[in-house]
């Protein structure tokens, strides 16, 4: 199995709106905007998987956030083979659409942003990047549908598009070519991973504070707010999913580390904010053990 040359990680703006989500009233617009980065990010993992199993020599660059001349764009995926840059569009959707007029359509009506269109610039803007690197490499673009719940009525056949269906054969394709990297191959490589912006201008997130989130221990299985401890287990009353409390615990102070970095960790806080843990010795017997304590008394917290 191949190790991408830069691996996929899930993106903060997800993890915030999964954590947020049973603990706040998302609006119709976050929840909408929650669900599809989640499809989407599903539907990158499923190419990654495939990406995987090639058998030629290539470079898989995976998440790229690149920046060329005060212009920010995206790549879901880029392999470099031996002098080449494949460089691919993932999306997930599910259910029949329509292609008009370079317009894409969920049916019946409803107009959505064509794939085709966000490729077009993200391969212009790479081209220029490319050049401002010295480097001349051909780009091949391609939108790739990974749904096999996917149909595109009045699909052009001239376009650079995958459908579910051709990607078994079209990774064969792949893992055929004669390719055989070179130190500027993997130099790109190094340009690239080392250009890609760390902190996205694209999320959007709702505002949030402590005090408006419902509190308790979120089941990581149906994400509800329905673990209660027994005994030494934590015990979701909804899906019967248990887990040891410890865990259950540990995992809920790495979620309020994420939501609020500047917020003290004490154990006060985290008692309230796990809610249903019968005793603030067990919060502090697992902050000890876990966590490096600062300050004295009821000035103590956690780093």
């Amino acid at each position: 199995m191949l190790v991408p040359y830069k691996s996929r990680s899930k993106p903060a703006e997800l993890i915030t709106l999964e954590l947020l989500n049973p603990r706040m009233k998302l609006t119709g617009k976050d929840k909408r905007h929650y669900l599809n980065l989640k499809k989407g990010y599903e539907g990158e993992k499923q190419f990654d998987t495939l990406t995987e199993q090639l058998q030629c020599e290539c470079l898989i660059v995976n998440e790229l956030l690149l920046e060329v001349n005060n212009t920010t764009f995206q790549i879901d995926t880029l392999i470099i083979t031996h002098g080449k840059i494949n460089v691919y569009e993932v999306k997930n959707h599910e259910g029949d659409y329509c292609y008009e007029s370079d317009k894409l359509f969920k049916k019946p009506h409803l107009e959505i942003i064509n794939p085709l269109h966000q490729l077009s610039r993200s391969e212009a803007l790479l081209r220029q990047l490319l050049l401002s690197l010295g480097s001349n490499f051909p780009i091949d673009a391609s939108v790739l549908f990974i749904n096999p719940e996917f149909t595109l009525y009045q699909a052009p056949p001239d376009k650079p598009i995958i459908f579910h269906s051709q990607l078994n054969r079209y990774m064969n394709q792949l893992s055929s070519l004669p390719s055989k990297l070179t130190k500027y191959d993997k130099k790109l490589a190094d340009q690239l991973v080392a250009l890609h912006i760390t902190d996205s201008p694209f999320d959007r997130l709702p505002s949030y504070d402590y005090g408006q989130l419902r509190k308790g221990i979120v089941c990581p299985k149906c994400h509800s707010l329905a673990m209660l401890i027994e005994k030494r287990k934590c015990v979701c009353q909804k899906c019967d999913f248990k887990e040891s409390s410890s865990d259950a615990i540990l995992r809920s102070i790495k979620e309020y580390k994420f939501l609020f970095p500047n917020g003290k960790i004490t154990t006060n806080t985290i008692h309230d904010w796990c809610r249903v843990v019968p005793s603030k010795k067990i919060i502090r017997s697992i902050l000890a053990s876990h966590f490096r304590a600062v300050g004295v008394h009821q000035w103590t917290y956690y780093v």
